[in-house]
């Protein structure tokens, strides 16, 4: 007769496997990919090195199964940001939209850096990096439905949709890896007032009120360059035929299918 495990001893090998992914997860938010090790992992949870491969077969699959614990919940909190408000006026539901879409991953994305800079843009091995083109494909099916309700309620022009929507999450990414990097000149200041406690994380409590304030500033003007862009894609102005090459582009002025683009309150989408 076959061995069946008992549904106690199910629960506990899954508590224990639920035990070790929170314990990859918090050393990713700490470290980025690079602080997950097995040895790691497995002292952080309290366990041997032997019970971390009695649940993930090698480092790879544990770092694809930490990656999309994490990723999961910045696309949850994406998608819910994206979906239809009641309150939204006629015209401007699409622009609301994308502009809690936008502010909700740009925030929390540059509350939590070092998670973010791993699940964005961190140099990972090919298990990662496959999980990585799934997320990002269901970012761009998230903001495909935006689009496409857009152009089927007429405040956007005809598209292909599944084009502007790649286009969206490329430009929220390229725009945030500056912001997001290690190395990067804007990590420095605005980075060191807040805490990596994941996702979103508050300012921690001991930071200096003048750079909490320089982070906020940061991250307001980072969230308003890239929502304009944003809407650029989707609507960009209407241009003559022909404009003389030193002067083709779009004027300060020039308004799209959702209107003249309005500026960005700090903390707030568009109004």
């Amino acid at each position: 007769m076959p061995y069946r495990q008992t549904t106690a001893r199910v629960a506990a090998q899954e508590a224990k496997r639920a035990a070790l992914l929170d314990a990859a997860h918090a050393l990713l938010a700490s470290g980025g990919f690079r602080a997950v090790s097995v040895k790691a992992v497995a002292a952080r949870a309290a366990v041997s090195t032997g019970s971390v491969y009695s649940y993930f077969p090698d480092k790879s699959s544990l770092l694809a199964a930490a990656f999309r614990i994490a990723a999961d919940v910045e696309l949850d909190a994406v998608r819910e940001a994206c979906r239809p408000d009641p309150a939204d006026e006629p015209g401007w539901r699409t622009a609301r939209r994308l502009g809690r879409a936008v502010d909700t991953f740009a925030r929390r994305a540059m509350r939590g850096r070092t998670l973010a800079w791993a699940l964005l843009l961190e140099p990972v091995d090919p298990a990662v990096e496959a999980a990585r083109l799934e997320y990002r494909r269901a970012y761009g099916a998230t903001f495909a439905q935006v689009v496409h309700d857009g152009v089927a309620q007429g405040e956007l022009p005809a598209q292909d949709v599944a084009l502007s929507a790649a286009a969206l999450v490329g430009a929220i990414g390229e725009a945030l890896a500056g912001p997001l990097s290690p190395l990067g000149a804007d990590a420095g200041a605005s980075g060191a007032a807040v805490a990596d406690a994941g996702p979103g994380g508050p300012a921690v409590a001991d930071a200096h009120p003048d750079r909490v304030v320089a982070a906020d500033a940061e991250r307001d003007r980072v969230v308003a360059a890239i929502l304009r862009c944003c809407l650029g894609v989707v609507s960009p102005p209407a241009l003559p035929a022909s404009l003389p090459p030193a002067t083709h582009g779009a004027s300060p002025t020039s308004t799209s299918r959702l209107g003249p683009t309005p500026p960005v309150p700090a903390s707030k989408e568009i109004p």
